[in-house]
């Protein structure tokens, strides 16, 4: 069933909207009324508001209320203190004074003798420590009778030897006579004498 453009009389195939000829308006008749609904599936019925939810949160919300404030009008109230306490004074305590030692005597044939050494090896092995720590080669020093301990990583290590050779002078200065060079594990490298 074809329709027939009313202005040029062509015959036009249903569902054109203007004639392929003189691009005339077609009458609605020989179209297809298009929808905009969805075409297939099952028909769901709109839903209302939710009341039952918005009731539950309004009884949630009121349950709360009372609880907390209930409890915030039960509390006891604690009465404030009409005036704050003053500072508090220092209180002197008195101690004993410590015993005084006799100072000891020292024998006229031998002289007093302060071992003056001892900050002076400190200082040499805190020095070799430094110059260490300066060239990379990390080590601690240790004191152990005239003997200077170090404990390092890089005893083996080619850099080592001239670094101790420049704090020798200060190392035999201090009194040490020897030096050990020793791992980590504590294997002794090397030994010398300063």
């Amino acid at each position: 069933m074809n329709a027939v453009c009313p202005a040029c009389g062509v015959p036009v195939v249903p569902g054109y909207v203007r004639c392929p000829k003189c691009h005339a308006g077609l009458p609605l008749a020989g179209r297809t009324k298009r929808t905009t609904a969805d075409p297939g599936g099952t028909a769901v019925a709109r839903r209302g508001f939710p009341i039952s939810a918005v009731l539950v949160a309004v009884g949630v919300a009121a349950a709360i209320f009372l609880v907390f404030g209930l409890r915030r009008g039960t509390a006891p109230s604690a009465a404030e203190p009409s005036v704050l306490p003053g500072p508090v004074e220092a209180v002197a305590v008195h101690r004993p004074a410590p015993p005084v030692a006799a100072p000891l005597a020292v024998p006229a044939t031998e002289p007093a003798r302060a071992d003056t050494r001892e900050p002076d090896r400190r200082a040499a092995a805190a020095e070799l420590e430094v110059t260490l720590r300066r060239q990379r080669l990390w080590g601690r020093a240790e004191i152990v009778g005239q003997r200077i301990d170090v404990r390092s990583g890089s005893c083996a290590d080619k850099a080592m030897p001239p670094a101790i050779d420049g704090a020798r002078a200060v190392l035999h200065g201090a009194g040490l006579t020897k030096l050990r060079c020793l791992e980590q594990s504590g294997a002794v490298v090397f030994e010398r004498d300063l």
